[in-house]
């Protein structure tokens, strides 16, 4: 293991059940020298003062609608070599931090960023992408088995994502940490912009796995249906200022627009939405934006030392263990493998039925990753819709599909 030490900051709003499960995911990480920072309003910060598995966590109070000023103050309290950040509705793979912060013995890399996989717990959200002058994310192909380091060329650069991504931490303190003009969006976009100027190498890393779960928010639904766009608006106000030239600006803006009139018109054809929400919707982008060309940005004043000294995790070596079944002894192999969890290991559990249905990946609330789906049926979506197979074959091949980044070794 790296000897980096590791500061995992966690930011929480009016999420406590996520915030819950996410601190559980953390304590199964397989890092030995890391702490948690938790910034969270009240309901957070009651959640992560219980948690029984992770006693030491650093909680600072904050109940603000600005991520950007929350991971500032997590910042400021993070004293690891290395701050990474996740978000609360996200759960990181045990084997996230062992992967993510490996390209961190190069000298030369000062931020690296993991891949995120969608609700389902197959699908990815996001892999590797870049950023063109923009701000707009282009997909880049890299080697799915490890960490690619790059440098971007004049006016671009490599996107992270902020559930999933880590830096040095003086790095971060010297370009004046993220931006609280932006509030909730385009936050690490402008991070990845001012690392790139400065010249900066950032690692992807495709081991480096969370699961985001999209839980609903003052921004958007369960369903994933914004609430508000008007600190979308506001942001690529900002953006543009910071970065667009003026006679560019107007081009760029129409874009974003056209953009945005377009996802909610998926919506409304999808019955998720009402013609009046649509309206309502896009004024609130322009208001946004209008607002946005009056609001002060800049890099904040961040101490160069953390406030608190390092409180590691206390580390704990955890068995990681693989069961598969069949569809009707699925619930007794979970309840039995939660009850593995609390005395300390770490438990997936392959439930298999006899149909082509696709696979769902579940970390239960007791700590569980569980897998679901059919025993002829995709895990992966590029997989064939139907593939003949005998049930030790496929526990085979999903024990080795997620070996790497759960900890399983050899079967």
């Amino acid at each position: 293991m790296s000897d980096q030490t590791v500061s995992v900051i966690v930011v929480s709003r009016g999420r406590p059940d996520a915030l819950r499960r996410c601190l559980m995911a953390i304590a199964q990480l397989q890092y030995r020298s890391f702490e948690v920072v938790v910034v969270a309003c009240p309901q957070g910060m009651a959640v992560a003062e219980c948690s029984a598995e992770l006693p030491d966590i650093k909680c600072i109070a904050f109940d603000e609608a600005n991520i950007s000023a929350a991971r500032n103050l997590g910042l400021v309290h993070a004293a690891g070599d290395i701050v990474a950040f996740v978000d609360d509705d996200a759960v990181p793979e045990p084997q996230w931090l062992h992967h993510l912060v490996a390209p961190a013995a190069r000298l030369d890399v000062a931020a690296m960023g993991g891949f995120v996989r969608a609700r389902n717990g197959i699908s990815f959200q996001y892999k590797a992408r870049t950023l063109d002058a923009q701000g707009a994310p282009h997909d880049v192909d890299i080697d799915q088995c490890q960490a690619t380091v790059l440098v971007p060329p004049k006016g671009r650069a490599i996107k992270t994502e902020g559930t999933n991504m880590a830096f040095r931490r003086d790095v971060l303190v010297a370009i004046g940490g993220f931006d609280p003009a932006f509030r909730f969006y385009l936050d690490e976009t402008d991070v990845n912009m001012r690392l790139a100027r400065a010249g900066h190498a950032t690692a992807l890393v495709p081991l480096a796995e969370v699961h985001h779960g999209f839980a609903p928010s003052a921004t958007r639904r369960q369903d994933r249906v914004p609430r508000d766009l008007y600190e979308i608006g506001a942001s690529w106000a900002v953006f543009q200022r910071k970065y667009i030239p003026k006679l560019e600006r107007s081009a760029h803006w129409r874009v974003q627009i056209s953009a945005e009139r377009r996802r909610l018109l998926g919506h409304m054809v999808a019955g998720r939405l009402e013609p009046r929400d649509v309206r309502r919707l896009m004024k609130r982008l322009a208001a946004g934006y209008a607002e946005g060309q009056q609001r002060s940005f800049g890099a904040a004043q961040l101490p160069r030392h953390a406030v608190q000294p390092f409180r590691p995790v206390q580390f704990r070596r955890r068995e990681a263990r693989f069961t598969s079944v069949k569809g009707m002894r699925g619930t007794a192999a979970i309840e039995a493998a939660a009850k593995r969890v609390a005395s300390g290991t770490i438990e997936t559990i392959l439930v298999l039925s006899r149909t082509a249905l696709f696979h769902r990946v579940q970390f239960t609330r007791n700590g569980v990753w569980v897998q679901r789906g059919g025993l002829f049926g995709r895990a992966n979506r590029d997989e064939p819709l139907f593939r003949v197979t005998t049930f030790q074959r496929r526990s085979y091949r999903e024990r080795a599909r997620i070996s790497a980044v759960r900890g399983l070794g050899e079967p």
